[in-house]
């Protein structure tokens, strides 16, 4: 009954469109490109081997001003191709570089879609990340909707000096969406409601209160388990496919994203030492002393190399 079940799950968990809304191509000075996609777009195309064997489309949308990376992983039934606008409009409005990704087995990333494939998916992703645009775990946040917010909370879990987490119309589990269970069982899938707890990074929950897909309760239960909670952002009347047309859903964004850069300088300036302040007065004192010393005795020192 579990493995049926676990397989069901996995079944309803994983739509890539068929055919992929878009193509690589390799130029002849060997840079992969997206066509249609120009270069005044200001985005690179990588191909990325996973830790599973495949080979997956991640495109990085640089941001000349960024204030961080947001890593986007998106919903079961899309691929990169058709997310174009959407990217354009976070990069500007946010202020963000934006690295975007497919599954395997999604556009044109290799492989098989599964629940272990989307871990070994974001984990490289953020290798790439690492190694290639010198991001720092302080400087990244990751967003998670629908299916994605399965690797993000994977990914999240790992990172303690994340900056942030937004969580889209996210799911508790793969089961969950199907039965109102009260217990995870083993074979459940995507499991992020023992994810969230381990996450330390202030997080925000996005949901839509008319989503017919996954329920609000969904997003709620994520929002109190949350040991770092933001502003949760329940878009009335929203279903789970359209948070994105309400214009409070791109301004508690920026909000968002206003505070934790917030975060980030009182952070800095926490850590930045300040010795100028406390050395020069500490000597001070020492001469002072020695000086209240030697008049008491009847002598007195003269301080070296003084000028006046």
């Amino acid at each position: 009954m579990g493995n049926v079940t676990s397989n069901v799950a996995a079944k309803l968990a994983f739509f890539p469109p068929d055919p992929p809304t878009y193509k690589v191509c390799r130029e002849e000075n060997g840079k992969l490109v997206m066509p249609g996609v120009t270069a005044d777009k200001n985005m690179d195309v990588n191909l990325i081997d996973t830790k599973g064997g495949n080979k997956i489309v991640a495109t990085f949308w640089r941001h000349p001003f960024a204030r961080f990376t947001l890593l986007y992983s998106h919903a079961n039934a899309a691929d990169i191709g058709q997310m174009h606008e959407l990217f354009y409009e976070l990069r500007a409005h946010l202020r963000v570089n934006i690295m975007s990704y497919d599954y395997s087995g999604y556009g044109a990333s290799s492989g098989k879609p599964t629940e272990l494939n989307t871990y070994y998916d974001i984990e490289a992703v953020y290798n790439c990340l690492q190694k290639e645009y010198g991001v720092k775990q302080e400087d990244l946040i990751l967003y998670g909707q629908s299916v994605g917010s399965g690797p993000t909370l994977h990914l999240a879990a790992r990172l303690p000096k994340l900056r942030g987490v937004v969580l889209h119309s996210a799911i508790l589990s793969g089961i969950r969406v199907l039965y109102p269970v009260k217990m995870t069982f083993w074979f459940d899938i995507f499991k992020n409601i023992d994810k969230i707890r381990r996450v330390t990074s202030p997080v925000l929950v996005m949901h839509g209160t008319n989503d017919e897909t996954v329920d609000w309760s969904h997003g709620k239960r994520l929002w109190e388990l949350s040991k770092e909670k933001y502003e949760p952002l329940w878009v009335k009347g929203g279903g789970h496919c359209n948070l994105e047309s309400y214009p409070e859903y791109i301004q508690h964004l920026n909000q968002f994203i206003n505070a934790m850069e917030m975060n980030s300088i009182r952070r800095s300036k926490q850590l930045t030492p300040n010795p100028s302040i406390t050395e020069p007065k500490h000597d001070k004192c020492l001469r002072f002393k020695k000086r209240v010393a030697a008049l008491k005795k009847g002598c007195c020192i003269v301080p070296k190399n003084r000028s006046s």
